[in-house]
C-alpha cells in the first residue's frame, strides 16, 4: 500500500485533517492538514534542507489555489519555506542560547550527514508561495482593496494550516501558518511566519494573495516588520498593540 510523507496510507483520513476544496469561478482552492511527520520522514527532509527542522514538522500539510483555465497556481508548503531559511549562519541571531541550542539539535541529528553546522536557528523564510512559472506575476504597485475585503460577505470557505512550529529551546517561539478565506466573489490568503525571542526580538513576515474571482485578478503583497522585544513589551503595557 502506498503512503504519503508522512507515514500513513494515502486512503487514509485523520479525523478533522482530511484534504479540503472548494472550486469557484474557475478558481479551485486546496487545503490539507494532517499530523505532524514521523521520524522516517523528518530524517528524509533534514538530508534534503541540509539543516535540522523545526520541532513541529507539518510536512503533508499545504495551501494551494489554482487558475483551472490557464494552470496557474499558487502553493504553500513547509518545505520550501524551510528551504529558504538562511543556511550559511550570516543570518543566525547572536544570543547567548544560540549556541545551546545548536549543540542540542546537532545531538538529535547525529547520524545524518551535513547538518551539523551553523544556520538561522529562528527558521525565519523569506518565503512567498511557490507559484508556477506561466502566467507569471508581474511587479505592481497596486495594493490589495481593503475595502472589497471589508465588506460582509458571507464566508463559504475557511481554513487555518500549520506548516511548522519551534519554541527556540524554550526561549521564544517561530511557526508559519497559511489561513484562507474565501467569498463568493473573492478571496484572501494569509501566510505569516511569526517569531518571537524571549527579551530579544518580535518578527512577523506576511504574504498576503488576494484574488477577484470575476476577472482573474492575483494580487500578491509581502510586508516584513519586527521590533525589539522590550519596545513590544512596553507598548502592551501602556495599552497599544503591534501594527
Amino acid at each position: 500500500m502506498a503512503s504519503s510523507l508522512n507515514g500513513a496510507p494515502l486512503d487514509t483520513a485523520a479525523p478533522g485533517h482530511a484534504e479540503t476544496s472548494i472550486t469557484q469561478k474557475g478558481f479551485k482552492i486546496t487545503t490539507r492538514k494532517l499530523p505532524i511527520l514521523k521520524a522516517g520522514p523528518i530524517d528524509d527532509m533534514t538530508k534534503k534542507l541540509g539543516i535540522a527542522p523545526p520541532e513541529m514538522i507539518f510536512g503533508d500539510n499545504f495551501a494551494r489555489i489554482e487558475h483551472l483555465a490557464s494552470g496557474w497556481s499558487i502553493d504553500f508548503n513547509a518545505f520550501d519555506a524551510l528551504d529558504l531559511v538562511d543556511k550559511t549562519g550570516d543570518s543566525m541571531l547572536k544570543v547567548s542560547y544560540s549556541k545551546e541550542w545548536q549543540q542540542n539539535r546537532q545531538k538529535q541529528f547525529q547520524d545524518i550527514h551535513q547538518v551539523i553546522k551553523p544556520f538561522d536557528w529562528s527558521y525565519t523564510t523569506s518565503y512567498h508561495g511557490t507559484a508556477s512559472p506561466s502566467p507569471p506575476l508581474t511587479p505592481t504597485t497596486k495594493p490589495i482593496p481593503l475595502s472589497l475585503l471589508k465588506r460582509p460577505d458571507p464566508i463559504i470557505f475557511f481554513d487555518d494550516v500549520m506548516l511548522y512550529e519551534d519554541e527556540l529551546a524554550d526561549n521564544g517561539i517561530a511557526m508559519f501558518s497559511v489561513k484562507i478565506r474565501v467569498m463568493p466573489a473573492r478571496l484572501l490568503l494569509l501566510a505569516r511566519f511569526f517569531m518571537r525571542l524571549d527579551d530579544v526580538l518580535f518578527r512577523i513576515r506576511d504574504t498576503r494573495v488576494y484574488v477577484e474571482f470575476e476577472t482573474g485578478e492575483v494580487i500578491r503583497e509581502w510586508t516584513d516588520r519586527e521590533e525589539k522585544y522590550e519596545v513590544v513589551r512596553r507598548g502592551l503595557e501602556g495599552g497599544g498593540r503591534m501594527r
